[in-house]
């Protein structure tokens, strides 16, 4: 995990200060950096990456919270997570389009609401998406990040023992909100304050989300360094090496400003705790939770259905709700130029994918075998890709590969895959592996099997399931991947991803919803079979059906 980011890093280093051999500069300087100071949108464009990132992340964690602290343990709890979970199959850019098909000013939300209130009969001039500041940018971050951290929380509440905490904090008069808020949440932070991080992170790095919401004038810092780095001059290169490292400080500040609050907000929590106030009368707060989880869900979902019908849709003029006919047209014209960027994208994930899950149970049979655990430094390592934001590294990646003559193949943009399809697979797959009954070994162990027979014929056997559903993640997580596949595939392997993002400006919706919604098949193709082989495998097991 280590070397790509760090050989990243030394090659976006070097370039920006002004030593770039591959261009003919050979002398160390601050040229870069001049250049980067000079831009007259440098300031908007930090400000808005800052700005965003804390933004998101601060509403992100405060509505995972409120849902939890609201109806966690309940019946209620079991339907916001099944409605919630699988919007997290949903790639960052099929869902950006999906929520700007709704909120833009000819979008379906403004021509449902222009017979009944508004009267428009045309659309508004109003700038919602690529709003200057950033608020479209930090509604599509919040919906994708709160199922994310969701996710996590959930993972994480087991080792907490969260039912017995509420039982003596509602024994003793508290609310539900505010005795979970007491005793749970404090203990949960510190187990999801890596994953917080890694948010906060992204957000405020994004850079395909950001190129469909976000402001375009300036746009945010890093969608600016992938201009930089995919200009004609070749200058750019080390102008976009200098904006890669004001991002990546950018970052560190933004996580120390985070890591300050923390400690600051300490004391007065702990003052909080212990005024005893129970604050019994909160279904107002616990309604709004549900609501704020409902509008995520109908956006996405909401977004994912206005992209099938604009790519089904003959004409649809303002303000019709609905259009006119419905048609194959757009697929069938557009169905010759999707295979190839769909394939491509299957064998990358697909590689990239088999692989994490490879060394994913190696190290965890290891972790078994060995009886070693990993502590909070291990984690951060496994973390380490995602806190660094993509565009510091992989633009100096991409300069390493040219420089040691490695020219545009699959293997290295797979290999970038992998850096960040691995902790998504080891965070899905860790906790059900160690989870696992360990009575079943010294049972086969008494039989007389070895640990490897025992590894080949009992534990993965029973652990299909869940090791198939880390492998659908991390299939897409690699789907969605589109700096990655950019800048070390040097813009010629193209994927779903990449293709969507360049027909973005071109602003013909039924493409554009074509492209997304295919890149969301093929993530929806993975998890249903994560979901079917295990019971197809197990059909006549009754006793191993329980496991899929």
């Amino acid at each position: 995990m280590l070397g790509p980011v760090f050989a990243g890093l030394a090659g976006t280093l070097a370039p920006a200060f002004g030593h770039m051999p591959a261009i003919g500069r050979e002398d160390w300087d601050l040229s870069a950096f001049r250049a980067l100071f000079t831009w007259p949108g440098l300031p908007e464009a930090a400000r808005l990456s800052l700005f965003t990132g804390l933004i998101a992340t601060v509403l992100s964690l405060a509505i995972t919270t409120l849902i939890l602290a609201s109806w966690h343990g309940t019946r209620i709890a079991h339907w916001v997570e099944a409605a919630l979970s699988p919007l997290l199959a949903v790639p960052h850019a099929a869902a950006a389009f999906g929520l700007a098909f709704l909120i833009a000013p000819s979008g379906w939300i403004s021509r449902a609401l222009s017979p009944w209130l508004t009267g428009w009969e045309r659309p508004p001039d109003l700038l919602i998406t690529n709003d200057p500041n950033g608020l479209a940018l930090i509604a599509g971050l919040v919906a994708k990040e709160v199922p994310f951290l969701l996710l996590m929380s959930l993972a994480a509440l087991p080792q907490i023992h969260p039912r017995r905490c509420m039982i003596v904090a509602q024994t003793l008069g508290y609310g539900r909100v505010t005795g979970w808020m007491k005793t749970i949440f404090p203990q949960l932070y510190k187990r999801i304050r890596l994953p917080v991080y890694a948010v906060l992170a992204y957000s405020m790095s994004v850079v395909d989300m950001a190129m469909i919401l976000g402001p375009n004038t300036p746009p945010t810092l890093s969608v600016q360094i992938v201009r930089w780095s995919s200009a004609p001059d070749l200058a750019q290169l080390l102008t976009a090496s200098a904006g890669a490292l004001l991002q990546a400080a950018l970052v560190v500040a933004a996580l120390a400003l985070w890591r300050l609050a923390e400690h600051l907000a300490r004391a007065p929590a702990r003052r909080w705790i212990g005024t005893g106030v129970r604050s019994k009368h909160d279904l107002s707060l616990r309604v709004f939770a549900l609501i704020l989880a409902a509008a995520i869900a109908i956006a996405l979902f909401g977004g994912l259905l206005g992209q099938l019908i604009w790519s089904l849709s003959g004409f649809w003029s303002f303000p019709e709700v609905l259009p006119d006919q419905l048609s194959l047209k757009t697929w069938s014209k557009q169905a010759p130029g999707m295979a190839n960027p769909a394939l491509t994208a299957v064998i990358i994930a697909g590689t990239a994918t088999a692989m994490a899950v490879l060394l994913t149970i190696a190290c965890l049979e290891a972790e078994t075998r060995l009886g070693l655990y990993p502590g909070r430094k291990a984690m951060l390592l496994l973390y380490l890709p995602l806190l660094i934001p993509q565009v510091s590294f992989l633009p100096g990646l991409r300069v390493l590969l040219v420089q040691v003559g490695i020219g545009v193949h699959l293997w290295p943009v797979v290999l970038a895959h992998l850096v960040f399809v691995l902790p998504y697979v080891f965070l899905s797959l860790s906790d059900p592996y160690r989870a696992w009954d360990t009575r079943y070994t010294r049972a086969a162990a008494t039989l007389g099997a070895s640990p490897s027979r025992i590894f080949w014929q009992v534990r993965l056997p029973m652990l299909l399931a869940p090791i198939l559903t880390a492998a659908a993640i991390g299939f897409a997580v690699s789907v969605a991947q589109y700096l990655p596949t950019l800048l070390v595939g040097g813009g010629r392997i193209t994927t779903l991803t990449t293709e969507a993002l360049a027909l973005s400006s071109g602003g013909n919706r039924r493409i554009i919803g074509a492209y997304a919604l295919a890149q969301t098949a093929l993530v929806v193709v993975g998890f249903a079979l994560a979901i079917l082989v295990p019971r197809l495998v197990w059909s006549n097991r009754r006793g191993m059906k329980g496991l899929a």
